[in-house]
């Protein structure tokens, strides 16, 4: 079974404009993702695909393995497909290319998944963890996900899922946590699929997959994410890489 990660790396960003090309403690955010991934030794093979002729250069000057995207994606999972369409693979691991400091237990446990699918029911693993906080639960920027009893994804929201019109009957608020782990075939199928009215409502392009029957297997994990979305969130960056050194 080979498998690769592909980290996708737009240029643009809304809140926070070049962030992938800042200085992260002596070189760009977006080399140190790269290489805190090539570190993890659980991958075959490594790859930034961008649109961004900066980002491409960027990652081939540090000795790294870039794609340049051919057409202009609405998500992720579209400019992953394009990258890997031509690749011998058979999982891919997407990467977040904001996120510098990689959980590697958590992407050991999404690996695992396929590993231990010997029917191959398994289309994508993603990963989650329970939120208990109020405002946590009802902020829509948070998307919940619900599962059944095989930790298979039944649907994802932004609204509050499942609605506790009884209390006190022990359901568990899970939040989804935007890493994802690919069969090839699912995600050159997404890549084919025109987006459907849930997807479309929502702006999640993980209920495409649902709409058109693949298998989501969910992950539970209690790792934060740590993502470089605002300057604040580049100082204390830096000030976590430091302390870690």
């Amino acid at each position: 079974m080979k498998i690769i990660a592909v980290i996708p790396a737009r240029y643009a960003s809304t809140r926070f404009p070049a962030k992938l090309m800042q200085d992260l403690c002596g070189k760009t955010v977006i080399t140190r993702t790269y290489e805190a991934a090539v570190q993890s030794q659980l991958f075959d093979d490594v790859f930034v695909v961008t649109d961004s002729d900066l980002i491409f250069n960027e990652i081939e000057s540090q000795g790294g393995k870039a794609i340049k995207s051919i057409r202009e994606h609405e998500s992720g999972s579209d400019r992953i497909a394009e990258a890997v369409e031509n690749l011998d693979v058979d999982i891919v691991v997407n990467v977040q290319g904001d996120e510098p400091f990689i959980d590697t237990e958590s992407l050991k446990k999404l690996i695992a998944v396929f590993k231990n699918d010997t029917e191959g029911k398994v289309d994508l693993a993603s990963l989650m963890r329970e939120i208990k906080d109020e405002s946590a639960i009802n902020n829509s920027n948070n998307v919940k996900v619900v599962v059944d009893q095989s930790q298979f994804a039944l649907y994802f929201s932004r609204s509050v899922i499942p609605f506790a019109r009884e209390k006190n009957v022990g359901v568990r608020y899970f939040q989804h946590i935007g890493i994802y782990a690919f069969r090839k075939e699912a995600l050159l199928d997404f890549y084919s699929l025109p987006m459907q009215s849930l997807e479309a409502s929502e702006k999640l392009e993980q209920l495409r997959y649902l709409e058109f029957g693949k298998r989501i297997k969910m992950v539970e994990t209690t790792h934060i994410g740590i993502g470089i979305d605002t300057e604040d969130d580049l100082i204390r960056a830096r000030e976590m890489w430091k302390s870690n050194q």
